[in-house]
């Protein structure tokens, strides 16, 4: 999809040398995904705590428990 976007060139610039980005498409790509991805976290983060998962590591990956 085309999409004009103003964006501060400094911005752009220093995302382009922090990510060694080959293009801008590539940077904004990069910088949508991060924000979804930080944005899922912290939606499971609010379940941190609350869950309680009865689960025996031991057994899961198949040790045998003295």
């Amino acid at each position: 999809m085309r999409t004009t976007l103003n964006l501060p060139e400094a911005l752009l610039q220093e995302a382009l040398e922090t990510t060694n980005a080959k293009n801008k498409t590539q940077v904004i790509i990069l910088a949508l995904e991060e924000l979804i991805r930080r944005h899922n976290l912290a939606k499971l983060k609010q379940f941190k705590g609350k869950i309680d998962l009865d689960i025996d590591i031991s057994t899961l990956r198949g040790r045998e428990t003295c």
